[in-house]
């Protein structure tokens, strides 16, 4: 088979299943401890109301850009790229890569936590056999990978299935077990028992970047669209990945209300939805879950790991990327792309042994860093949409989609707190190196004056985030 026909061979099913294997990973089975640490009932409502209606309108942004432009098969970055540059394309497209391997990070440490559960030897995930045992994982998935998309994305649709299963037996023992006396408690989680409009919207903040990591991959199928087989699938895959992952995510977070008090569900232990299940049917619930959350990093992993390395890929062949990264093997997989990833993941592991939250900074850092490829898309909707004829069929609904999806953007950029602004500062000024070196071997001019206002000010900022981690103003 040829590269060409390769890098076609993908259909709604196995889209569907990389947005679905994608979005739910880790962040799921510790959802009800993560969520709860510092948000009530209302608050948490709230927060999930915010969230499903953002990312419904960073879908049709999605669907009307991927039905619109089908010249952009990279998505997320060429939707940047697109509609305010060469740097702004190429830091969107840095930025969601650094979010898919330091996400892998995250997987690697939970999934080592819960095999802690039945191997002592990797207990607490953090230790120098997790290590190990995460480096060997990594590098089965890079072999497993260069064997050609297809048979990855097809394993992920396997895994994709097995992982579901655990995850519906939670949902029905919780709804079994629901208790309305624990439910309802303490809905509103205030010094006085009642509404306090600043305190709820600020649980509401707290709750989102848990929220937008667990939905992280909702943009998988339009990564993936210059391989599938008819690009009305891209749009059918994100909606159905969407809408099944939010009802799973609110059944989940809600019926846990039912079963612990807040302070009980928030000191539960990795994976908490294990200890959870293991209160309400006993031992084999936490052996269930663990098995679960094996199954299901596997397959987000492997999802992950593909995503990481199509979009420098991509990048790569627009010119944005330096072009090393275009580079495949005989099956279609830029091979080159996979193994810079997969390095970079591999150092990242050695957090394992000097952090304490290595899963916690992983997560957050990973949600940070993709909300400048979000908002840039939210973005080039409403000016592509302005650009339009008037007259244009569905124009004034795609600027209004636009709108609120850029508003959502520029709210998690709030929500997200300073000091994980000024870490995201970090991982992108080395970016501006990347980018300066990859134009002058092109022989083209790196910046206009506006991107050379803007590469400075990340620099500075950078250097200050540097200065706060020193001295520590911000913990790591």
């Amino acid at each position: 088979m040829t590269i060409k026909k390769e890098r076609k061979m993908l259909g709604l099913l196995p889209l569907t299943a990389l947005v679905i294997g994608s979005i739910i990973g880790s962040g799921i089975f510790n959802l009800m401890s993560n969520i709860s640490a510092e948000a009530s009932l209302v608050a948490i409502l709230i927060g999930w109301a915010i969230t499903g209606f953002g990312m419904l309108f960073l879908v049709l942004c999605f669907r009307n850009l991927n039905k619109k432009r089908p010249d952009l098969d990279a998505g997320i970055f060429s939707y940047a790229e697109a509609g305010f540059g060469k740097f702004m394309g190429f830091n969107s497209a840095w930025g969601y890569w650094i979010s898919a391997w330091v996400g892998n990070v995250a997987y690697a440490t939970l999934m080592f936590s819960s095999l802690g559960y039945f191997f002592n030897i990797f207990n607490g995930g953090q230790n120098l056999a997790s290590v190990i045992g995460a480096s060997v994982v990594l590098w089965l998935g890079h072999f497993l990978i260069l064997r050609g998309v297809k048979s990855a994305s097809f394993t992920n649709v396997i895994v994709t299935a097995a992982k579901i299963i655990p995850i519906l037996i939670f949902i029905f023992a919780a709804y079994l077990a629901f208790k309305l006396d624990i439910f309802t408690l303490d809905i509103w989680g205030t010094a006085s028992k009642g509404f306090e409009l600043g305190s709820i919207l600020e649980q509401v903040r707290s709750t989102m970047l848990v929220t937008v990591w667990v939905f992280i991959g909702i943009e998988g199928a339009v990564i993936f669209s210059g391989r599938a087989k008819k690009r009305s699938d891209v749009g059918k895959a994100t909606f159905l990945g969407l809408f099944t992952v939010l009802a799973i995510y609110l059944l989940v977070s809600v019926l846990s209300l039912g079963l612990k008090s807040r302070p009980e569900l928030a000191a539960l232990g990795q994976p908490a939805m294990a200890s959870l299940l293991e209160s309400v049917v006993g031992p084999w619930g936490a052996a269930l879950v663990n098995i679960g959350v094996i199954i299901s990093i596997a397959g987000a992993w492997l999802a992950w790991t593909m995503f990481a390395f199509e979009l420098p890929y991509q990048a790569a062949l627009s010119g944005t990327f330096p072009a090393i990264f275009k580079k495949e093997n005989k099956k279609g997989t830029p091979y080159v792309a996979l193994l810079v990833t997969n390095l970079l993941v591999q150092a990242f592991i050695f957090t394992f042994l000097i952090s304490e939250s290595a899963y916690v900074f992983a997560f957050s850092l990973a949600t940070t860093t993709i909300l400048i490829p979000y908002a840039f898309t939210a973005f080039y909707q409403v000016k592509y949409s302005l650009q339009e004829k008037k007259g244009t069929s569905r124009r004034a609904m795609n600027i209004v989609a636009g709108l609120i999806a850029s508003v959502y953007a520029l709210w998690l950029v709030y929500a997200a707190g300073l000091d994980y602004l000024l870490l995201t500062a970090v991982v992108y000024a080395p970016g501006v190196l990347v980018y300066t070196w990859t134009r002058l071997r092109a022989k083209k001019m790196p910046f206009t004056i506006v991107e050379l206002i803007i590469a400075l000010a990340l620099v500075a900022v950078c250097v200050l985030a540097i200065y706060k981690i020193v001295n520590g103003q911000i913990v790591i």
